[in-house]
């Protein structure tokens, strides 16, 4: 029994029974069972060791008593008679004072009414959990699937728990290759071995979350983790912002040795983490602005449609949209627009410069809208195709007018706008006359 305990149970028990507590495990081990051959070995000191047992390996008391008398039992006699010895504690427990009975029934009732309990779910292994995409960075490989931090009913306070992956010689190379040594003698990345944690949900792709009290260490060495953002308000738990976290520094880049990952962490009720391993390349700005840009221009129908949709008046309100005003600055860097875009769930037609946007989200990734401050995630930003008309004429206004179709107009739709210089791109909305029609409004020239 003694000897399955660890180095933080021997300690309490050493320091309950008034000795000397400090030392490697084997020395501790050993003051144990020295305490437990003296016949001066107090009772309390018996129901301490079954305490620390019964929390480590929660059984009934009938089974850690049969434990007891076989791990203390005595050598047997010829005639099969046993022999008694000292410090039997089976022995010992029938000579126990009434209050100390009375506290082994207690914690037998309490054991049994544990037991009686349904057990809980245990969450799988490895759950269908799927990690939200981060646009900075390209997934190469996936060294440790997504894995349940599941809690367990020896630990009850912080859980700990263990994973081990190893690379490839290919991963390695290109770990290596991508190395660059910076000023002060550290070094960067630009393949790198990531860290994630999410919640155990499946419903939707997860963003990085943090178990309480996280704790984190790679190859024995401790992981520093970034540090707590400030409490929204007042009385309000302070938590890291979730992020990944790149190991590479720490993990052995060879593929002869694997490499051990430990993590612990304080359970929450109603809660599941899970954590998984990437293997990703870094991605630049102006990378992501290439690729926007190769998702071609959006189709200027489709703002001409939301210009419409906010000019046309409501029969049932008094009150009308007449005009809109765009400004062609970036609401960011407060200069002329190069590449305007907006999210394609944004509702206003206000642009922001891409290029500034992605340089912004790379130095701090907050993807928000500067506009409407709704989430803006890269996947649905989408470069506008009716402002740039405005970009390849000097000035800093698109200025667009809508009247009613003449006669010699034709019925088909939207035309182009004039481009005028000025500050901001107006659409007004003007009254029909008698020889318009009612088939759409054009801009006038």
């Amino acid at each position: 029994m003694v000897s399955s305990f660890r180095v933080s149970e021997l300690q309490v028990l050493l320091g309950f029974a008034g000795r000397n507590k400090s030392g490697p495990k084997h020395e501790l081990l050993l003051r144990v069972l020295h305490l437990l051959k003296n016949s001066s070995c107090s009772p309390a000191v018996q129901i301490k060791i079954k305490e620390l047992y019964r929390r480590r390996y929660p059984r009934t008391i009938d089974t850690c008593l049969t434990d007891l008398a076989a791990i203390k039992s005595a050598d047997l006699s010829p005639d099969g008679a046993s022999v008694s010895r000292d410090f039997d504690l089976a022995s010992d427990s029938l000579l126990l004072s009434g209050d100390s009975l009375l506290l082994h029934e207690e914690t037998n009732k309490e054991l049994r009414m544990n037991l009686q309990q349904p057990a809980p779910l245990i969450p799988p292994v490895h759950p269908d959990v799927q990690m939200k995409s981060l646009p900075f960075y390209d997934v190469l490989d996936i060294l440790v699937k997504p894995s349940s931090l599941g809690t367990s009913t020896v630990q009850r306070y912080h859980q700990e728990k263990y994973f081990i992956f190893a690379l490839t010689p290919q991963q390695v190379r290109e770990v290596c290759i991508s190395r660059d040594f910076l000023p002060g003698g550290r070094r960067d990345y630009m393949v790198q071995i990531q860290l994630r944690f999410c919640l155990s949900e499946t419903s939707c792709p997860q963003e990085d979350n943090y178990p309480n009290s996280l704790c984190i260490k790679v190859n024995g060495k401790l992981f520093p983790l970034p540090g707590y953002a400030p409490p929204p308000k007042n009385g309000v738990e302070q938590k890291r912002p979730g992020r990944p976290l790149n190991i590479t520094s720490l993990v052995r880049l060879s593929s002869a040795v694997p490499n051990q990952i430990s993590v612990t962490w304080a359970a929450e009720i109603g809660k599941t983490y899970s954590m998984s391993v990437y293997l990703v390349r870094q991605v630049t700005s102006p990378l992501l602005l290439q690729r926007l840009r190769m998702k071609g221009i959006r189709n200027p129908d489709h703002s001409r449609a939301l210009i419409k949709e906010k000019l046309t008046a409501d029969p049932d309100s008094e009150i009308a949209t007449t005009s809109l005003r765009v400004s062609l600055m970036c609401p960011l860097g407060k200069m002329r627009l190069t590449v305007p875009c907006r999210a394609v769930t944004c509702s206003h037609l206000q642009c922001f410069d891409a290029a500034l946007y992605l340089q912004m989200n790379e130095k701090k990734p907050t993807w928000v809208c500067p506009v409407c401050d709704k989430k803006a995630p890269y996947e649905s930003l989408i470069i506008d195709g009716l402002v740039p008309l405005s970009i390849i004429i000097p000035g800093s206004v698109l200025s667009v007018t809508r009247r009613p179709p003449t006669r010699a107009s034709s019925s088909t739709g939207w035309y182009p706008s004039l481009i005028i210089p000025g500050s901001v791109l107006s659409v007004i909305r003007r009254p029909p006359t008698r020889a318009s029609s009612s088939t759409g409004w054009y801009p006038s020239l």
